[in-house]
């Protein structure tokens, strides 16, 4: 069974969550380019959770919304 994402929208601060769980102290941070954060797992390199900046914006630039990630990235140090 896949994995079920959530999708929170804060519009105070423009960003849209994307998670696949709640975000934890020790998760690493990567940006990612084009005002795109990954929330890492610690062991794995897993993204778990993505901060999308500037959301509303980006919206507004283009028809076409695209992320700088890929279903199965895994970040390694």
């Amino acid at each position: 069974m896949a994995e079920k994402l959530t999708f929170r929208y804060d519009r105070e601060g423009d960003i849209l969550y994307i998670s696949k769980l709640s975000p934890y102290p020790e998760q690493d941070s990567e940006d990612l380019g084009d005002e795109v954060i990954a929330r890492l797992n610690p062991e794995t390199g897993e993204v778990e959770n993505l901060e999308v900046l500037f959301f509303s914006t980006r919206l507004l630039r283009s028809d076409l919304f695209e992320l700088p990630v890929s279903g199965e990235l895994h970040l390694t140090n």
